[in-house]
């Protein structure tokens, strides 16, 4: 069984659970009223007025108690995209989900499906003509590019934040256990806080790249500290639709079990399954993976996230060490229902 720390990146921060900070001191300081300068197109007040009336806030009250988040429309027949850890609680029947749209708007939802292992679910409410935020290709982002992040902090509806893509592939773990989600995730320094989950991460044409997830945080420290991540779109794009067309979808899989007690470099096979894609490609127990699709592995979890980095059905080269001696196969991804 993985093993998964909430919120891990690379084993040092974890997902921020925080509420606001007590009351500070606030000190007026003179206004100054500067001329109107017209709003052109590309730029971030151009871009949030265009995508803020697509951006929903999300209310949840479930079994463990009430929450906010956030998440945008896909389509403008009534679907929605957000985090699953959003409304999981709520999302088998057990409470209520109500998204409240930019005019105010409050809509009862309900879950039309949900994947676990990408952090993502679709609602439905009763809407047409809803407004729809461009999709872009999240596999055109480069390091540095200009992001906007849009969203309910705290439940502070409509704020839009801004910074750059500070790293692409970062392997994140959100949640624990069986409901931990692996990621291969857009890192920004975007001001992201609790509430913002779910929402949005646009470019600098106002096209959607991301869904904001997670946030790391120190031990000690609670609040964004410029380390906000967001799943790529075009994984979202690819589980929305399955979810949209049947009610679920799929993760890909390697069909192994990793041994997490192992501490040396990569991952340890620990167990096969019978005629599975690891089997059919020739791995066995014993057998450590340093790469996969050409990404290095260090670690079970990289190892997860690399594998759903890609879709079932693709073939992948996975570099392993087996005796001292480093050797590749070629192994096609199987795939597993998800909620």
């Amino acid at each position: 069984m993985l093993g998964a720390v909430a919120g891990l990146v690379g084993g040092a921060v974890g997902f921020l659970l925080a509420r606001q900070a007590p009351d500070q001191q606030i000190t007026r300081v003179p206004s100054v009223v500067a001329p109107d300068s017209p709003r052109g197109e590309g730029t971030v007040a151009a871009i949030a007025e265009s995508a803020l009336p697509g951006v929903v806030s999300i209310a949840v009250d479930g079994s463990s108690g009430s929450g906010t988040g956030s998440g945008f429309v896909l389509r403008e027949d009534g679907y929605i995209v957000t985090n699953n850890h959003v409304i999981a609680g709520a999302a088998d029947g057990a409470g209520s989900i109500d998204v409240v749209l930019a005019d105010g708007r409050r809509l009862p939802a309900t879950v039309v499906g949900r994947n676990v292992s990408y952090d993502i679910a679709v609602l439905a409410v009763v809407a047409n003509d809803l407004p729809v935020l461009d999709v872009g290709d999240s596999d055109g982002v480069t390091v540095g590019d200009t992001v906007i992040a849009i969203g309910a902090p705290l439940g502070l509806d409509g704020t839009v934040t801004v910074g750059i893509v500070s790293a692409l592939d970062r392997p994140v773990t959100v949640g624990e256990d069986e409901d931990a989600s692996f990621i291969s995730a857009i890192q920004t320094d975007a001001a992201i806080n609790p509430g913002n989950s779910g929402g949005p991460l646009l470019d600098g044409a106002g096209r959607v790249i991301g869904v904001t997830s997670a946030i790391a945080t120190l031990a000690q420290e609670r609040g964004n500290i410029g380390l906000g991540f967001a799943i790529p779109v075009n994984a979202v794009q690819r589980i929305a639709g399955e979810i949209i067309e049947t009610g679920s979808s799929s993760t890909p899989i390697l069909g192994v079990t990793l041994d997490t007690r192992f501490d040396g470099r990569g991952a340890l096979i620990g167990t096969v399954t019978p005629d599975g894609p690891a089997e059919r490609a020739g791995l066995i127990p014993g057998d450590v993976v340093l790469s996969l699709a050409g990404r290095p592995v260090a670690n079970a979890d990289e190892l997860v996230v690399a594998i759903r980095d890609n879709i079932p059905g693709q073939t992948v080269a996975v570099v392993a060490e087996r005796g001292g001696v480093v050797r590749e196969f070629e192994v096609t991804l199987g795939s597993r229902p998800d909620e």
